[in-house]
């Protein structure tokens, strides 16, 4: 997701998970609990609206519904 959010020129933030130890990783995990509802990676939030595995249209198609 991130090659394809960089190729269209889309800004984004990104959280590499597996490089995050302690605390912070569970800080990080719990709030991928909280916004998908299960672990499934990658997860992309746009526009409020959770789109978990790679799913470009999908990405696209909510931030085309910010417009």
């Amino acid at each position: 997701m991130k090659q394809f959010l960089t190729e269209k020129a889309i800004p984004y933030e990104f959280v590499d998970v597996d490089m995050l130890r302690g605390a912070e990783q569970e800080q990080v995990l719990a709030e991928v609990d909280r916004v998908a509802g299960k672990r499934s990676f990658p997860i992309t939030v746009a526009n409020g609206r959770v789109i978990q595995g790679y799913k470009p249209d999908e990405v696209m198609g909510a931030l085309q519904d910010e417009k």
